[in-house]
C-alpha cells in the first residue's frame, strides 16, 4: 500500500477575531520561545559528541522538524484567511459566529458555536462551518427545524431555539 492520500477538500477561509489572535499567538510562541529552546537543547547535545547514538540530538532534530513545519503552515493559513470581527445585520438568522441553541426529539438541549474548521474545540462546543450540522443551519431562523443523518444511517432531528452574537473583539 501506497503512502498517497488523496487531496483533502478546501476548509473555508474564515476565522474569528479570538481565533486569528489564538493562532497568531501560537505562531509568536513556537518562533520566538520554543524554537529557540530547542535549537539550544540541539546544539548542546551535538556538542557531546558523536550524534547517530545521541538520543538528545536526534529527538531535538525531530522536535525541529515538527516545530518547523507548524511554523510554515500558520505563517502560510494566516496570510490566507479572512477575520469575522464584525456582527451581522439580520441576528435572527445563523451566520458565522453565531452561537445557536438547538433542543433534539428528547428535549436535550445542546448549544454551539459556528467557527472556522482552524478554531473547531469540542470541549468549548465551536463546531466548523464546514461541519454538517453547521451547513444545515446556516441561513436558518428560530423555530427551524433540520433533520440530520448520521453516519450509521439513523436520523436525528433538531429544533433551534435560540440565536446569539457576542460582540466580536477586534484585538488584532
Amino acid at each position: 500500500m501506497g503512502r498517497w492520500r488523496p487531496p483533502q477538500p478546501k476548509s473555508s477561509p474564515y476565522i474569528t477575531a479570538e481565533g486569528y489572535k489564538t493562532l497568531n499567538e501560537e505562531l509568536r510562541y513556537l518562533w520566538k520561545v520554543k524554537r529557540p529552546e530547542v535549537t539550544q537543547a540541539v546544539s548542546e547535545a551535538a556538542a557531546q559528541g558523536d550524534r547517530s547514538e545521541n538520543a538528545e540530538y536526534i529527538y531535538g532534530k525531530k522536535q525541529l522538524r515538527e516545530i518547523d513545519r507548524r511554523v510554515r503552515y500558520l505563517s502560510k493559513r494566516l496570510d490566507k484567511i479572512t477575520v469575522v470581527d464584525r456582527v451581522p445585520d439580520n441576528q435572527d438568522q445563523v451566520f458565522f459566529g453565531a452561537w445557536v441553541t438547538l433542543v433534539d426529539e428528547e428535549d436535550n438541549e445542546k448549544r454551539y458555536r459556528i467557527v472556522g474548521p482552524d478554531e473547531i474545540d469540542a470541549h468549548q462546543d465551536y463546531i466548523s462551518m464546514d461541519s454538517p450540522l453547521a451547513k444545515m443551519l446556516l441561513k436558518r431562523f428560530i423555530g427551524d427545524e433540520v433533520t440530520m443523518t448520521r453516519p450509521d444511517g439513523s436520523e436525528v432531528w433538531y429544533e433551534i431555539l435560540a440565536i446569539d452574537y457576542q460582540r466580536y473583539e477586534t484585538g488584532l
